[in-house]
């Protein structure tokens, strides 16, 4: 077997390597110019912001959009900053109604959507827009969850677009009292009950203003036409193969912060203190689904950026000292470690038949998971072992969470657990069928550890590997009875690491477990309305008590990323939260230039 694998990486590497050979011609045909270049590990689906919902999506297409307020790109903890807005919020004593500026002179990229193909300037219009597209039930956006029950008249404005049949039927021009255009430069929000987590929500990349003419224009191609104020442009989609976007020569600008936390003057991440920012001309997006092809590219210095994954890990860390290897090192490659606040799991459809209903076939799967085996195995024991469902790094984490047994091995007792959960089915537990978003080589040996623990306790699962298209379309319909998957917040909110527990996310939302518990939902509703204390606190530990015991997932690890970055890849620092950071980067080209003396070397060894 081990013979095959290796047959069949290779023969996907020199494929890559055919598809990519060498610096491609796609990547030097303008030598003076420079490109940052990293792998897609997926296909896209879309980039209209107002569907952005998936991790590569958001992270590709926030580098086209802006938003009012973003994240400081240094400083931690995390500091909210203006983009397009104009200074910060004005916010009523009852915490209510929010009134926002827009800053003037701000225009959308030249697109043949507008008049005579030239970006018009941002008005104020264009926020209102945007928010009641994500309202409008015909245009399914996976993010109108958000909003649900917290702007007033804006639930009423979805429930008026019920009556049409196509999404732009609708009448946009129709007032929602809560969100609305005072001018073209003034913004105001009225607020049901105070949603303190609203600042950071207009942080999010589904909050880009949209242009009216560019919906019209493309109509349903409008995922395919990403029409933003940001740094950069769309220029190719070669679907299922690459993305390339190039400089916006529209965009505002703006200049490299001049300070940051402890250790980044020393790290060199503020050398280019007061520079203007967008240094890089070109960013490639390349659509390389096994991990192999792309850590050969990476090596080779065709991509600037790369993760690590089971079958690198040990050439790329010293796994006992969590440092470069001395290769990495002598190549001039830096490992970068961070803790992503997220949260993976084995998911089960809580609407499913055999599922939904057994409690005791769960609790039997989440018993029969060796959660730390599994960790050692794929990710080296670099990921956190999950004992709950709040990532540690968020505020509200329990830190005993670590004593309860939510996360033990404990075969006797699955297997004890799964005759219970026979007389509950009333028979002999049929085969159980999981989604896999990907089916790459370690996609698959994953799908087949699971397998095996299964049937160490008397349990048959069948994997049904699919690409991240045809995947997300199966878990917003319900079309799955188990999935593998995960979850990292939008924002440093650790209710927003709870909302995919919440009845509202149910299908196009982000709750592809289709769990419902009315005390979690109250709790939760209530929960939001509150800054944050140990009120809150207490109430989302609640939360992950209820979550736990109702035990919707076997919940299995926190990644902590470990990434490989090539030396010439400038002012690279991870961030959990704000995604369209390529406007920070530099490509120091002499050094680039070195790197090719270095693989020459390497060739005569």
């Amino acid at each position: 077997m081990k013979g095959l694998i290796r047959q069949f990486v290779f023969a996907l590497s020199l494929c890559c390597l055919l598809l990519f050979p060498g610096c491609s011609k796609k990547d030097d045909d303008t030598p003076s110019q420079t490109v940052w270049r990293r792998p897609l590990f997926t296909k896209l689906q879309t980039m209209d912001c107002g569907n952005l919902s998936d991790a590569y999506s958001v992270m590709v297409a926030s580098n086209i959009y802006e938003t009012l307020y973003d994240y400081h790109y240094l400083k931690r903890p995390y500091e909210v900053t203006p983009v397009l807005a104009d200074g910060f919020p004005e916010i009523s004593d009852d915490n209510l109604t929010y009134t926002i500026k827009i800053k003037k002179g701000i225009l959308f990229q030249d697109d043949p959507c507008f008049r005579q193909g030239k970006g018009r300037e941002l008005k104020a219009q264009d926020f209102v827009y945007a928010v009641k597209r994500i309202a409008n039930v015909k245009y399914l956006s996976q993010r109108w969850n958000i909003f649900n029950g917290k702007i007033v008249g804006l639930d009423e404005f979805r429930e008026y677009t019920k009556q049409f049949k196509k999404v732009l039927d609708v009448d946009f021009s129709r007032e929602v009292e809560g969100f609305r255009a005072l001018d073209d430069y003034t913004l105001q929000i009225k607020l049901i009950k105070p949603w303190p987590k609203l600042q950071l929500v207009f942080c999010l990349p589904f909050m880009a203003p949209v242009a009216h003419e560019a919906v019209n224009y493309y109509g349903q191609d409008i995922i395919s036409h990403p029409i933003g104020t940001g740094a950069y442009k769309l220029k190719e989609w070669h679907r299922g193969v690459y993305i390339e976007m190039v400089r916006n020569e529209n965009w505002q600008g703006s200049v490299y912060p001049s300070e940051g936390e402890p250790g980044d003057l020393e790290a060199g991440l503020l050398d280019d203190a007061g520079q203007p920012l967008g240094q890089v001309d070109r960013l490639i997006f390349r659509v390389i689904e096994e991990f192999q092809p792309a850590w050969l590219l990476f090596k080779r210095g065709e991509l600037e950026w790369m993760q690590t994954f089971k079958d690198n890990f040990g050439e790329a860390v010293n796994v006992a000292t969590l440092e470069a290897t001395p290769e990495m090192t002598a190549r001039g490659i830096e490992l970068v470690l961070y803790d992503d606040p997220s949260l993976f799991w084995v998911g089960f459809n809580m609407q499913d038949p055999i599922l939904g209903k057994n409690k005791p076939l769960r609790r039997a799967i989440n018993r029969a998971i060796n959660r730390e085996d599994y960790i050692n195995l794929f990710f080296h024991g670099v990921h956190q072992l999950s004992h709950g469902c709040i990532p540690p790094s968020l505020a509200e984490y329990d830190p005993n969470i670590v004593n309860s047994d939510y996360a033990k091995y404990d075969l006797e007792e699955a297997r004890n657990l799964v005759q219970e959960a026979e007389k509950v089915h009333g028979g002999k537990v049929p085969p159980l069928t999981m989604m896999n978003p990907g089916s790459g080589v370690i996609d698959r040996q994953m799908g087949q550890y699971m397998q095996k623990a299964f049937e160490r306790v008397g349990l048959q699962l069948k994997v049904d590997y699919m690409d991240w298209p045809t995947y997300m379309d199966n878990l917003n319909k319900g079309k799955h009875q188990m999935f593998s998957s995960g979850w990292s917040p939008d924002v440093p909110d650790t209710l927003d690491s709870l909302i995919i527990f919440h009845t509202k996310s149910w299908g196009y939302g982000s709750n592809h477990f289709y769990y419902s518990n009315p005390e979690f939902d109250k709790l939760y509703d209530y929960a939001e309305g509150l800054f944050p204390g140990p009120e809150k606190t207490e109430l989302c530990r609640r939360m992950e008590k209820i979550v736990l015991d109702d035990c919707p997932a076997a919940f299995t690890s926190h990644r902590v990323s470990a990434v490989m970055r090539q030396s010439w890849f400038k002012n690279y620092k991870p961030h959990a939260f704000s995604y369209g950071t390529a406007r920070y980067w530099r490509i120091d080209t002499e050094t680039q230039r070195k790197y090719k003396e270095i693989l020459e070397e390497y060739k005569g060894k």
